[in-house]
């Protein structure tokens, strides 16, 4: 996630000259762990889309609601922990020390909110998207396209771009190939099976993406710590890491006192610990609570224990990255203080091409300095792999968003086969848009990646979240307050967001042009404010105006989520999609089609007969249902519990 982490760089403004020479020396056998593992992906692909129907908005989107908790588990982690994770995360490491880990550590708590609290109001209210949620719950459609549409920009801005852009830069920098090129082959790759498997093979390839990712990264790691000496030797070393050259009069060349703390100073920390556990949480309630690319794969399981056991394993495998991507961005710089740990411009462009600093060609540098014959080849597999299966989990949840919650109120009486094709298509627009959206990352926001991708979130999305909160636990919310909650909330963020991007961050020595409101109030607690200012605003106007009645709040709410009252909806029921059952239907579709139409179907998965409608989704029915078997309950109570002493435990041994 979803900045001002303040040393911290990116590899944005890379230009071919100065680039690090870090070639990797792909030996035969690194080349055949990278063929095996595009083998097997593909594989499982080919797998996955068979065995799903792929020619039904459930089957497609949501993979048949079919999904077992460990498949979900396995996604959730490695849908969020993308190639840019890699790069942006261990290069703050490098620059700041562990507290950046709290991001991940962070994830723990709101995976069992969302399991436990979140995931039941979704089940109960029968819906496939969260916008459909808003609407149901609140009225009208302003609210629903408002959601959608900052939906998909912010998957653009932030996930989809940034994490091919660190993706093709490790190849880049590590390959020497053409960052577009690189570019390119990986969007081909990874568009294919996405486009003519849906969910189904997204979330089984996610499952394998996340052991190579686990794996591989845990490789480097244990190579990594065996260099400096394991725990102690980071902490002695990395507190030592400064570079050769530096600036007079200036100490951003020195570690950070308290580089080994996660909680730090409130008013001069770079993480001041209240941001880390209020606003941090505003921003990952967003990301795994009501973000479509992380619930999507919630609701696509068989049952809600399967949902909370997915959210359990989730957690669990979200503590690692705090050992597996954080500490080795540590050690990197402990081992290359020159290069890692520079601060002179000149110096830095020199070594990197990026004047503003090279922290965030951390984990490049470790694979290929420490790397051995194969093992390299796996680790460039497992940067593929966290690139891939935040693709194609950005990729799905989009296109999903698209097709149901805005072409279809565009076209109601659309046929399943339509929109079936507009969700594939709009996947190959979004590879394209994606990709015009590059040269802007390289030179926004003094290149800082990590920063980028926080800054924007948390200027953008605390609005949502606190529209959520409100529609979920309270029934007096209304379509008036949220919306006009949601608009005060863009307003007052953008303008925030605009000044940021205006007023460039100093380097090294510089003084700071930014103004006060952008310098001094961290973009953690500004995230507090506006979350604040629209929760207000909600209150304010719905309480000025008349409430939702109780009989159309049934399922939607969490003290209504057992309820089998008819529901009186807001809204009439948006089609899922039409019969296609007319004549002149039917008779187009028993007319011979060309061989390389029938073939392109087939691999979409559009060849079916089945591919006319659906029936819908009952309220009432055991897809819907609440209830769990009581060993697998308490199952899951007991491990949702263990992982959160686990999660304390960590946070406190390294407050």
């Amino acid at each position: 996630m979803a900045t001002t982490l303040t040393t911290g760089s990116s590899p944005a403004g890379l230009t071919t000259e100065g680039l690090p020479n870090l070639s990797l020396r792909m030996e035969p056998l690194d080349i055949a762990v990278v063929v095996i593992y595009f083998l097997v992906v593909l594989a499982v692909g080919i797998w996955s889309s068979m065995q799903a129907n792929r020619s039904t908005v459930g089957g497609y989107f949501l993979a048949g609601r079919s999904m077992t908790w460990w498949p979900i588990g396995a996604s959730l982690m490695s849908s969020n922990v993308g190639s840019s994770l890699f790069i942006g995360l261990a290069g703050q490491a490098a620059a700041g020390g562990i507290a950046v880990g709290g991001f991940e550590w962070n994830a723990s708590w709101v995976l069992v909110a969302l399991g436990w609290l979140f995931i039941p109001v979704y089940i109960a209210a029968g819906v496939v998207t969260l916008p459909e949620y808003l609407a149901k719950r609140f009225g009208g459609q302003r609210i629903r396209i408002y959601i959608s549409v900052l939906s998909l920009i912010l998957y653009v801005f932030t996930k989809i771009s940034a994490d091919i852009f660190s993706g093709a830069l490790f190849i880049q920098v590590s390959l020497g190939w053409d960052l577009y090129l690189s570019t390119g082959i990986l969007l081909i790759v990874t568009a294919a099976y996405t486009v003519t498997g849906g969910f189904a093979a997204v979330i089984y390839t996610d499952s394998i993406q996340t052991l190579i990712i686990v794996g591989g990264a845990f490789s480097l790691m244990f190579i990594a710590f065996s260099r400096v000496g394991w725990y102690e030797g980071l902490v002695e070393q990395y507190m030592s890491a400064t570079p050769t050259v530096t600036i007079p009069n200036t100490t951003c060349h020195l570690p950070r006192s308290d580089s080994f703390h996660m909680f730090r100073d409130p008013l001069t920390g770079d993480l001041p610990w209240p941001g880390l556990v209020f606003g941090l949480t505003i921003l990952a309630t967003w990301v795994w609570c009501t973000d479509q690319v992380i619930v999507q794969r919630s609701l696509s399981a068989k049952s809600l224990s399967h949902a909370k056991g997915g959210s359990v394993l989730g957690g669990y495998l979200k503590i690692l990255p705090m050992f597996f991507i954080t500490m080795p961005g540590m050690i990197s710089r402990a081992l290359f203080p020159d290069e890692i740990g520079c601060v002179d411009p000149e110096v830095c462009k020199r070594v990197c091409g990026a004047a503003v600093g090279c922290s965030n060609f951390a984990y490049p540098k470790l694979v290929v300095e420490l790397m051995p014959m194969g093992l390299r080849g796996l680790m460039l597999a497992v940067i593929l792999a966290a690139l891939m299966s935040s693709l194609t989990s950005v990729f799905n949840s989009s296109s999903t968003l698209f097709t149901l919650d805005l072409y279809q109120r565009a076209r109601p009486h659309a046929s399943e086969m339509e929109l079936m094709i507009v969700g594939r298509v709009f996947i190959l627009v979004l590879v394209c848009v994606s990709l015009l959206w590059i040269p802007v990352i390289q030179t926004s926001n003094s290149g800082l990646l990590f920063d980028y991708m926080q800054s924007v979130t948390s200027f953008l999305v605390p609005p949502i979240t606190a529209v959520f909160l409100m529609a979920i636990f309270w029934p007096r919310a209304n379509e008036q307050g949220a919306f006009w909650g949601l608009m005060v909330g863009l307003v007052v963020g953008v303008i925030r967001m605009a000044l940021e991007f205006a007023y460039q961050a100093p380097s090294c020595g510089q003084e700071d042009p930014q103004p006060a409101f952008v310098a001094d109030v961290h973009y953690l607690y500004f995230a507090i404010i506006l979350f604040a200012i629209t929760s207000l605003i909600i209150v304010a106007v719905s309480l000025a105006t008349a409430p939702i009645a109780e009989q159309s709040l049934y399922r939607l709410t969490w003290w209504s989520r057992y309820s089998r009252q008819p529901r009186v909806d807001l809204i009439h029921p948006q089609v899922t999609c039409a019969p296609l059952s007319s004549h002149s239907d039917q008779d187009s579709e028993d007319l011979p089609k060309p061989r390389w139409q029938r073939a392109a179907l087939w691999i979409c998965g559009l060849s079916s007969s089945r591919s006319g409608s659906v029936p819908p989704v009952n309220e009432n029915s055991e897809l819907n249902s609440l209830l769990e078997k009581p060993l697998w309950r308490n199952v899951c109570n007991i491990n949702a519990l263990l992982l959160l002493v686990a999660n304390v435990f960590l946070w406190g041994y390294w407050a």
